[in-house]
Protein backbone atom coordinates (compact mmCIF):
# COMPACT_ATOMS: atom_id res chain seq x y z
CA UNK A 1 0.00 0.00 0.00
CA UNK A 2 2.84 2.42 -0.75
CA UNK A 3 1.47 5.85 -1.57
CA UNK A 4 2.49 7.18 -4.96
CA UNK A 5 3.55 10.52 -3.47
CA UNK A 6 6.29 8.81 -1.46
CA UNK A 7 8.71 8.36 -4.33
CA UNK A 8 11.64 6.76 -2.57
CA UNK A 9 11.46 5.73 1.08
CA UNK A 10 14.50 6.37 3.26
CA UNK A 11 16.46 3.57 4.82
CA UNK A 12 15.70 3.00 8.51
CA UNK A 13 19.20 4.31 9.30
CA UNK A 14 18.64 7.53 7.34
CA UNK A 15 15.21 8.06 8.90
CA UNK A 16 16.63 7.52 12.42
CA UNK A 17 19.10 10.33 11.74
CA UNK A 18 16.25 12.82 11.39
CA UNK A 19 15.51 15.07 14.33
CA UNK A 20 12.58 13.58 16.30
CA UNK A 21 10.72 16.88 16.02
CA UNK A 22 11.12 16.77 12.24
CA UNK A 23 9.68 13.25 12.28
CA UNK A 24 6.80 14.54 14.43
CA UNK A 25 6.27 17.41 11.98
CA UNK A 26 5.58 14.85 9.26
CA UNK A 27 3.79 12.40 11.55
CA UNK A 28 1.28 15.05 12.57
CA UNK A 29 0.13 15.27 8.95
CA UNK A 30 0.04 11.48 8.60
CA UNK A 31 -2.20 11.25 11.69
CA UNK A 32 -4.47 14.03 10.45
CA UNK A 33 -4.82 12.40 7.03
CA UNK A 34 -5.64 9.01 8.55
CA UNK A 35 -8.26 10.49 10.86
CA UNK A 36 -9.89 12.59 8.16
CA UNK A 37 -9.82 9.77 5.60
CA UNK A 38 -11.44 7.40 8.08
CA UNK A 39 -14.08 9.93 9.11
CA UNK A 40 -14.92 10.60 5.49
CA UNK A 41 -16.25 7.03 5.20
CA UNK A 42 -19.32 8.20 7.14
CA UNK A 43 -22.14 10.17 5.58
CA UNK A 44 -21.88 12.97 8.15
CA UNK A 45 -22.00 16.60 7.02
CA UNK A 46 -18.72 18.50 6.74
CA UNK A 47 -19.24 20.42 9.98
CA UNK A 48 -19.74 17.20 11.92
CA UNK A 49 -16.69 15.66 10.27
CA UNK A 50 -14.62 18.68 11.30
CA UNK A 51 -15.76 18.50 14.94
CA UNK A 52 -14.98 14.78 15.07
CA UNK A 53 -11.56 15.35 13.52
CA UNK A 54 -10.74 18.09 16.04
CA UNK A 55 -11.63 15.64 18.80
CA UNK A 56 -9.09 13.13 17.47
CA UNK A 57 -6.33 15.41 16.22
CA UNK A 58 -5.16 16.94 19.48
CA UNK A 59 -2.58 16.13 22.12
CA UNK A 60 -4.98 14.44 24.56
CA UNK A 61 -6.45 12.11 21.93
CA UNK A 62 -3.02 11.32 20.48
CA UNK A 63 -1.61 10.62 23.96
CA UNK A 64 -4.48 8.22 24.59
CA UNK A 65 -3.81 6.56 21.23
CA UNK A 66 -0.13 6.20 22.19
CA UNK A 67 -1.18 4.51 25.44
CA UNK A 68 -3.16 1.93 23.45
CA UNK A 69 -0.17 1.20 21.21
CA UNK A 70 2.56 0.66 23.78
CA UNK A 71 2.24 -3.12 24.01
CA UNK A 72 2.17 -3.48 20.22
CA UNK A 73 5.37 -1.62 19.30
CA UNK A 74 8.60 -3.26 18.28
CA UNK A 75 11.69 -2.23 20.28
CA UNK A 76 12.77 0.00 17.37
CA UNK A 77 9.33 1.66 17.19
CA UNK A 78 9.27 2.16 20.96
CA UNK A 79 12.69 3.82 20.76
CA UNK A 80 11.54 6.22 18.03
CA UNK A 81 8.43 7.09 20.08
CA UNK A 82 10.58 7.61 23.19
CA UNK A 83 12.92 9.94 21.30
CA UNK A 84 9.92 11.92 20.08
CA UNK A 85 8.40 12.06 23.54
CA UNK A 86 11.66 13.31 25.05
CA UNK A 87 12.39 15.90 22.34
CA UNK A 88 11.90 19.46 23.48
CA UNK A 89 10.66 22.14 21.15
CA UNK A 90 11.59 25.76 21.74
CA UNK A 91 8.02 26.43 22.77
CA UNK A 92 5.70 24.96 25.35
CA UNK A 93 2.57 22.96 24.68
CA UNK A 94 -0.38 24.80 23.18
CA UNK A 95 -2.78 26.43 25.57
CA UNK A 96 -5.22 24.07 27.25
CA UNK A 97 -3.00 21.04 26.53
CA UNK A 98 -1.41 18.98 29.27
CA UNK A 99 2.41 18.95 28.90
CA UNK A 100 2.56 15.18 29.48
CA UNK A 101 -0.10 14.57 26.82
CA UNK A 102 1.74 16.91 24.46
CA UNK A 103 4.99 14.94 24.92
CA UNK A 104 3.25 11.60 24.39
CA UNK A 105 1.51 12.97 21.30
CA UNK A 106 4.86 14.11 19.93
CA UNK A 107 6.14 10.56 20.45
CA UNK A 108 3.24 9.15 18.44
CA UNK A 109 3.78 11.71 15.69
CA UNK A 110 7.52 10.96 15.54
CA UNK A 111 6.76 7.25 15.20
CA UNK A 112 4.29 7.88 12.38
CA UNK A 113 6.76 10.18 10.62
CA UNK A 114 9.47 7.54 10.86
CA UNK A 115 7.20 4.77 9.57
CA UNK A 116 6.04 6.97 6.71
CA UNK A 117 9.57 7.96 5.71
CA UNK A 118 10.63 4.32 5.67
CA UNK A 119 7.67 3.32 3.51
CA UNK A 120 5.98 1.21 6.20
CA UNK A 121 2.46 2.29 5.32
CA UNK A 122 0.91 -1.11 6.12
CA UNK A 123 2.37 -0.84 9.62
CA UNK A 124 1.00 2.69 9.97
CA UNK A 125 -2.48 1.42 9.13
CA UNK A 126 -2.12 -1.51 11.54
CA UNK A 127 -1.11 0.77 14.40
CA UNK A 128 -3.77 3.34 13.54
CA UNK A 129 -6.47 0.66 13.65
CA UNK A 130 -5.28 -0.36 17.12
CA UNK A 131 -4.95 3.21 18.36
CA UNK A 132 -8.29 4.65 17.27
CA UNK A 133 -11.86 3.47 17.28
CA UNK A 134 -13.78 5.72 14.91
CA UNK A 135 -17.46 5.09 14.49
Amino acid sequence: MEPTFLLMPLSPQAARMKNPLALAFLGDTVWDLLVRGTLLKSQAPAGTLHRRAVGLVNAAAQAEAMNRLEGFLTPEEADIARRGRNAHAHHGPPRHQDPVDYSRATGLEALLGYLYLTGQTDRIRELFDIAVCIK
